[in-house]
């Protein structure tokens, strides 16, 4: 596994960005780059179970292992949801953090890095980029 990185300069304050990025609204309409529908299920607490899921109610569990609000979410990874069932993969443990720091007042640099297995890091270098312009710019309305 490799770990990418990807960043975005927002025009918008910190606690905007965080909004877009983990509440239900938002996260709804950054993630339809991956796959149009997606969703997560958590009480976005350290520590909690989280579902990365599809339309149809596939995708992946997590825990989220780290939570400084308006500064860090941090996800690992532990596998896939098929059919209402939980299997392991061998990416387990693989971890995806979101850090932002307060350029200033009204400038919030969002930094991703995730670690992608071989098969995924080109989806992940075209996709990624695109999820982050929807959240630029749902961020500056």
């Amino acid at each position: 596994m490799k770990t990418v990185r990807f960043s975005v300069q927002i025009q918008a304050p910190r606690e905007k960005v965080w909004e877009q990025l983990w509440s239900n609204e938002g996260y709804r309409q950054w993630t339809s780059a991956f796959s149009e529908g997606s969703y997560a299920e958590s009480s976005w607490e350290e520590g909690s179970p989280i579902l990365f899921l599809s339309p149809k109610g596939d995708g992946m569990f997590g825990v989220i292992e780290k939570k400084v609000p308006l500064e860090v979410m941090t996800f690992k990874h532990l596998g896939e949801l098929k059919n209402g069932r939980q299997e392991t993969k061998d990416w387990a443990g693989a971890r995806e953090s979101y850090a932002l720091t307060a350029l200033t007042d009204q400038t919030t640099e969002v930094e991703v890095a995730l670690d992608a297995t071989d098969e995924f890091q080109d989806y992940f270098q075209d996709t990624f980029p695109k999820a982050l312009h929807i959240l630029k710019q749902i961020s500056e309305q």
